[in-house]
């Protein structure tokens, strides 16, 4: 009678390592989703700085598993690297958290930046090693069905920290009032940064279950060192002894298969070359199109889409296109010709072209909804009227002889030449017998312009006479997408002026009269109570510019008018889904795409430095973002995204002459990697790269024992 296997045991450890996974992609996707806003809205950063530091970190985090994969196989392990780059990662979250705190009156800006440098390490430095740990759980070949159910589990934690991580933040950071403020960033950043605390927990109480596998060497520094010792061979030996290909002098030392899989893998890498653009214009989706979002109305039914959770479309839209893809559009594009690998990664890029073009657009719209601001040699003029009665001024301004300005209302001129003269004589005056009765008829005085600026004056009465008060105006919207108000106030109180959300009881805002002060508050309708009498309701909308005219009719009876300097957003924010729609086609065609080729293509010992490598090129499109923003080589932000979508649409040309001069390998499998079963690895190129570690078992045993040779 034959035995019958006992069936192996699943591994107790997987639980744990799942759970730090959800709990650590929670974190990245929760707090990446509100970064953007954060540094403008918090630490007054311009949306360009912004820009820079949101894909500084990027590029960074994507660097890291280079230093995270090497650390773990060449020194540490997989496990020691894990807890340790975790701890600089819960740090890196903590710091940020804590300088969003207001009453701790930390250095913000510093402790952000130093957070997501430690956060660029964590995250990259461990991302290479959590999946295969993973997998260093499993007995192969008797635990191969486990081991894929693994994955699955893997992929779903990824997918979920995610999904709910990007839907969730930007609620905790806008719905929820903290620390006397309207938004609550500090929640925003803590909430992720617990669940990164939590994930170290978690991971460490599986200790004492884990099988924990010795560094044994890493293949890419063999690449490297390999790469070193035939330049330096070469520069001694070429003269001598010349060989047909410059890595052939290494030949020696590591053998003809590793030279001869170094080659391969640098034809691979030549493809490369023009592949970084493409994550220039993808990862803007965090930066750039969610500072978009923030000057667009996003009113839907009874609910406002935050401009954060743009964001969400991405990863909703892979779940669905994958399989889409899969079974309609490459079918229909292989019918014309588009069928092979290097085709479908093209047509990828040019799809994302095609999607700035698209946001180029939608920016050319938003620009029409913009403030009308002066020319360098303009000036603009705004008077307000606080009194009962009309007053008619008489000036000598350059096409501006005499104009009315209604009694509690506003008189604009916008476009004052101002090149030769910045000062103006007028006189104001009024037969109404209200003014007349009080002595109010008429008031001479100057008015002082400013070049590319803004002045306005404010009538109103004090002690009995006519007052004229004069403050710097300004008609733009605010940069973080909130309404602007202004009030200004012809009364005799002494009670307290406060403005209150009629359905948020957390939003009041105190205003001290005579200030002349534009404040920034949550959108939505609001009673003005003076003490505690309501005397009006006005409704302000995102990205308005409001004034507020106050007049005190009589004793404790008042007149409230409200005008609008400029108009709220009017673009409604699903426009943008289109941009989005066409990115996420793109990337699907891309991104999985582009790694499968790869994977397929490269030497089987170089799969998992042809990961490495893939990696780069997204650490480098961001660094392209940074100098296109800090170079500055347009001064419109439609014009930028043309300039993204033209660089693009270049870029893909060189990579068609390249793909057409590339020879497939004849015994490449281009079906060897199932991506429709991970639709999350599309949207998360370091998943997507996880993926394949299960399928290079056999390349790394080979790189191991290359790399003990050496």
């Amino acid at each position: 009678m034959v035995p019958i296997d006992k069936p192996v045991r699943y591994p107790r450890s997987i639980f744990f390592i799942i759970s730090n996974e959800f709990s650590e992609r929670f974190n990245y996707y929760g707090m990446r989703t509100v970064l953007a806003l954060y540094l403008t809205q918090k630490l007054a950063y311009s949306t360009d700085t912004a820009t820079v530091i949101y894909h500084v970190f990027t590029s960074l985090a994507y660097f890291f598993p280079l230093m995270g994969a090497i650390l773990a196989d060449s020194w540490l392990g997989k496990f020691k690297t894990i807890l340790y780059l975790s701890i600089v990662y819960c740090a890196g979250s903590t710091l940020i958290a804590l300088g969003a705190i207001p009453p701790l009156n930390l250095p913000a800006p510093s402790m952000t930046v130093l957070g997501l440098l430690f956060i660029a390490v964590g995250s990259g430095g461990i991302k290479p090693c959590v999946s295969a740990f993973g997998g260093d759980q499993f007995k192969l070949p008797e635990q191969a069905a486990q081991l894929a159910k693994f994955f699955s589990l893997f992929y779903f934690a990824i997918n979920a920290g995610s999904l709910i991580s990007t839907t969730l933040t930007p609620i905790l950071r806008e719905d929820v009032h903290c620390f006397g403020d309207v938004s609550c960033f500090p929640l925003a950043f803590g909430v992720p940064a617990v669940l990164m605390i939590l994930s170290i927990v978690i991971f460490v109480c599986g200790r004492t279950m884990y099988t924990i596998r010795k560094p044994s060497g890493n293949m890419i520094v063999l690449v490297f060192k390999c790469i070193g010792n035939a330049l330096s061979v070469r520069a001694k030996e070429s003269s001598v002894s010349p060989r047909e290909h410059w890595l052939d002098y290494a030949e020696s030392k590591y053998g003809k298969g590793v030279v001869s899989d170094i080659k391969s893998l640098m034809k691979i890498l030549v493809l490369y070359i023009p592949l970084p653009v493409f994550w220039a214009l993808f990862d803007q989706q965090g930066s750039r199109w969610t500072f978009q979002a923030t000057r667009m109305d996003g009113a839907v039914g009874g609910y406002t889409i935050k401009p954060d959770q743009m964001q969400v479309i991405n990863p909703l839209l892979i779940l669905a296109f994958i399989p889409v893809f899969e079974s309609c559009v490459y079918p229909m594009l292989a019918k014309i010709g588009i069928k092979r690998p290097l085709q479908k990664l093209s047509f990828g890029g040019i799809l994302a072209g095609a999607a700035f073009v698209l946001s180029g657009f939608v920016e050319i719209a938003l620009d029409r909804t913009n403030a009308v601001l002066p020319a360098a040699h303009e000036s603009q003029l705004r008077v307000f009227n606080g009194l009962p009665c009309d007053y008619r001024f008489h000036t000598d301004v350059p096409n501006l002889a005499s104009f009315s300005v209604p009694s509690r209302g506003v008189f604009e001129a916008l476009h004052i030449d101002v090149a030769s003269n910045t000062t103006f004589q007028f006189r104001a005056e009024t037969s109404e017998i209200a003014c007349v009765r009080e002595n109010m008829t008429e008031l001479s005085g100057t008015f002082y312009l400013s070049p590319a600026g803004a002045v306005s004056y404010f009538l109103s009465r004090k002690g009995g006479k006519i007052n004229l008060v004069e403050y710097a105006d300004t008609a733009e919207k605010d940069r973080n997408g909130l309404p602007k108000l202004r009030l200004l106030a012809n009364v005799m109180t002494t009670k307290e002026v406060s403005l209150r959300h009629s359905r948020n009881t957390d939003a009041v805002y105190n205003i001290l009269l005579n200030q002349y002060e534009q404040l920034a508050v949550a959108e939505g309708e609001y009673g003005l109570f003076i003490g505690e009498r309501h005397v009006g309701t006005v409704k302000m909308s995102p990205g308005g510019v409001y004034t507020l005219l106050l007049d005190e009719v009589l004793e404790n009876e008042f007149n409230l008018q409200t005008h609008i300097i400029t108009p709220s957003n009017s673009v409604h924010m699903l426009w943008l889904v289109p941009q989005y729609v066409v990115i996420t086609a793109g990337e699907v065609m891309f991104s999985i795409t582009g790694l499968e080729f790869s994977y397929s293509q490269a030497p089987a010992s170089m799969k998992s430095v042809i990961q490495a490598f893939w990696l780069l090129t997204v650490a480098i499109g961001n660094m392209l973002v940074v100098f296109i923003a800090e170079a500055k080589f347009v001064q419109s932000q439609s014009l930028e995204f043309f300039l993204f979508a033209a660089l693009m649409f270049l870029d893909m040309g060189l990579f068609m002459i390249l793909a057409m001069r590339y020879r497939y390998s004849e015994n490449a499998d281009l079906d060897s990697i199932e991506v429709e079963t991970n639709p999350k690895k599309a949207n998360d190129p370091l998943a997507l790269c996880d993926t394949l570690s299960e399928r290079s078992a056999k390349s790394t045993t080979y790189a191991n024992e290359a790399y003990r040779e050496d």
